[in-house]
């Protein structure tokens, strides 16, 4: 398993991360339990993940950025819980929370915004900075919700998507930097 420098990386009773060798865990970032961080994926400085009541599941090239963080519903007499899945190339911008909810691939979760318990954000679908989605709220693909709590806005335009894949992409080429630089080498 590769190593991440200053971030701590702990099981939960018999559930280990498991973090994929490419992924980047920035120093600061808590990882606990049964959470699962695919290829390329990327955890920035001071996020908490914890997978200790349920699963967390963060997908290939998606960045989940600094102070995020993300958790799950447990089991309870009503309901067997809310995993929370991310799926490829995911942008969940800084501060966020992701409580019990599913980001479909390509999904955007605004910095600040908070998704709640069972909720669901589509393909290319968009929650705005600041935003909440309810529990149990799905944002149907390619739109945009705003607001506390969100509603819909409007369809995300072809040339948002592009914005927010750019988005992905870049936050993999930046993740290669920061871990270069945390090895201490240089670029030529």
């Amino acid at each position: 398993m590769t190593r991440h420098p200053g971030a701590l990386i702990l099981p939960f009773e018999d559930k280990v991360p498991q973090i994929h060798d490419s992924a980047f865990i920035a120093p600061g970032a808590r990882i606990i339990g049964d959470v699962t961080i695919g290829p390329d994926a990327s955890v920035w400085y001071n996020c908490v993940l914890r997978g200790d009541i349920h699963r967390i599941e963060v997908g290939a090239r998606s960045n989940v950025q600094d102070g995020t963080v993300i958790h799950v519903e447990g089991p309870r007499p009503d309901t067997e819980g809310n995993p929370t899945i991310i799926g490829d190339d995911c942008v969940i911008g800084h501060m966020a929370t992701a409580h019990g909810c599913v980001l479909e691939d390509h999904a955007f979760l605004g910095m600040g915004a908070i998704a709640m318990d069972g909720a669901r954000i589509g393909r290319h679908a968009m929650l705005a900075a600041g935003a909440l989605l309810s529990p149990g709220k799905v944002i149907p693909e390619r739109e945009i919700w705003a607001g506390r709590p969100a509603k819909f806005m409007r369809t995300l335009s072809e040339e948002q998507a592009t914005k927010v894949a750019f988005q992905s992409v870049r936050y993999v080429e930046l993740a290669r930097r920061h871990k270069a630089a945390l090895r201490g080498e240089t670029e030529a």
